[in-house]
């Protein structure tokens, strides 16, 4: 076997001064493992080969739960934001008539959605059906409709916060696909804030409830000082 270098001089050279080089490249380092393993042949078991494929295979799931945690913890920040911003310009309305503008303009483009509803149960509803069909923002509905509406049929308690697609029997328009409900404690009577979306998936039971909760709070507490 001739001991003359069959590599070009200055890769040669390269890789001496520097080999970092080649051991933070994985494809090579891939290609000069599995011709070791050739080299060897089929009868040779490498431990360490399986061992570096192992590893490999756990830095890449463990790379990949870091971009996820990235990802969810800016999502999270960015939402947060978000409600912030819808807070402070529902606390700025002195009228009942300016709060209700507001939440059906500034506040809904804020929380980019695309339908937004406020119901207020009262012994005089808007509707005989219980629904109101009209475009205000406002609706009134006859007692007990927001605990049948955050139940949506099923014999489960109503919770504070329900995230879900919306079923036939909706409050909003025809073209709105996923919803958030966020019951109102007013004091004697019992309201229901209802955010739609016209995409599916913008609402969803996997997602987490706690600035929405938040933000519902805030809803309820600015409504006591008008209808209080």
């Amino acid at each position: 076997m001739s001991s003359s270098p069959i590599m070009d001089p200055k890769v040669r050279e390269s890789i001496i001064a520097d080999p970092a080089v080649l051991l933070d490249d994985k494809d090579i380092m891939r290609v000069l493992v599995a011709a070791n393993e050739r080299a060897m042949g089929p009868n040779i078991v490498d431990l360490r080969g399986i061992a570096m494929d192992r590893l490999e295979a756990r830095l890449d799931r463990l790379e990949d739960t870091h971009r996820s945690v990235i990802a969810a913890a800016y999502d999270n920040v960015a939402g947060t934001a978000q409600i912030h911003r819808a807070v402070l310009r529902l606390l700025e309305p002195q009228r009942f008539e300016t709060f209700l503008r507001d939440l059906g303009g500034d506040v809904m483009q804020i929380l980019r959605v695309d339908s937004l509803r406020l119901v207020i149960e009262a012994d005089q509803a808007d509707g005989d059906d219980g629904v109101e069909r009209l475009d205000s923002i406002l609706c009134m509905e006859p007692r007990g409709f927001v605990d049948a509406y955050l139940r949506a049929g099923s014999g489960f308690p109503a919770k504070p916060v329900v995230l879900r697609q919306v079923g036939l029997a909706s409050i909003h328009a025809d073209d709105i696909e996923s919803e958030a409900c966020l019951r109102l404690d007013l004091g004697e009577d019992v309201g229901l804030l209802a955010m739609g979306s016209r995409a599916v998936s913008h609402f969803s039971p996997q997602h987490g409830t706690d600035l929405l909760g938040f933000f519902g709070a805030v809803v309820e507490r600015a409504l006591r000082r008008f209808i209080g």
